[in-house]
């Protein structure tokens, strides 16, 4: 059963489909979709018939979590979208010391709100077979205490120095099922910072000789990370 108005007004106004019709649909937390044909349409909702599950292999055998510095403006809306299109499980939106955007209360609340909406579309477009979860807004140190139980912890920083530790740490990443990128704001992390990372477990990591943007670092080491694992 369909019940959700967005997805029953994209159904019914936007794909145009009628009762008889087949529909493609993700469960949202599996890896998998089904081949359904609608059996009703009215007020309460859409009734649908699986005819088939065909398995979707669109999800990257490591999960991912990205920690996101928060950014001025609307930027965040971006790193969500293109994060979920390149395959993030989860994006934690935390607040360092050198971020502009203090985000608190009800005003938090609701830009989670609207962030998880986007995930929810990017995730739909991209025919993700989950919907990636946005997390409310973690101090620095709580985001760390999050990301304790992964695998790993990548924190790219522009101090390091190295691109053959880089390759290295990207191709151990087959190895492991979890994984936490941290992306500083716009002013970067404080060496503090990076340091309480250090003692958590993260490992530091170069981008490359050039200085990325706060809403490309990640989105650059997403890409090398499902180009190396072969997605």
């Amino acid at each position: 059963m369909i019940d959700q108005p967005g997805d029953i007004n994209h159904i019914r106004q936007v794909l145009r489909l009628r009762e008889g019709d087949r529909i493609t649909v993700a469960a949202g937390d599996e890896d998998r979709e089904y081949l359904c044909r609608i059996r009703k349409m009215d007020d309460n909702g859409i009734q649908l018939a699986i005819e088939d599950v065909y398995g979707m292999g669109r999800e990257l055998p490591v999960e991912i979590t990205l920690y996101q510095g928060l950014p001025k403006g609307d930027k965040m809306e971006w790193v969500i979208q293109k994060a979920v299109e390149l395959g993030a499980a989860r994006i934690v939106p935390v607040a360092t010391k050198r971020a502009v955007v203090k985000l608190t209360g009800a005003k938090a609340e609701k830009k989670v709100f609207r962030w998880q909406g986007i995930a929810r579309s990017a995730a739909e477009q991209s025919k993700r077979s989950r919907i990636p979860l946005v997390e409310p807004v973690m101090s620095f140190p709580k985001a760390l205490e999050d990301a304790a139980g992964l695998d790993s912890i990548l924190i790219p920083y522009e101090e390091a120095e190295g691109m053959d530790q880089a390759r290295k740490l990207v191709a151990g990443l087959k190895d492991k099922k979890s994984l936490g990128i941290f992306i500083g704001p716009e002013g970067g992390f404080e060496p503090s910072e990076v340091q309480m990372a250090i003692e958590a477990g993260a490992d530091v990591m170069s981008l490359g000789h050039r200085i990325l943007r706060t809403e490309t670092a990640g989105m650059m080491l997403l890409s090398v990370i499902g180009f190396s694992l072969d997605i």
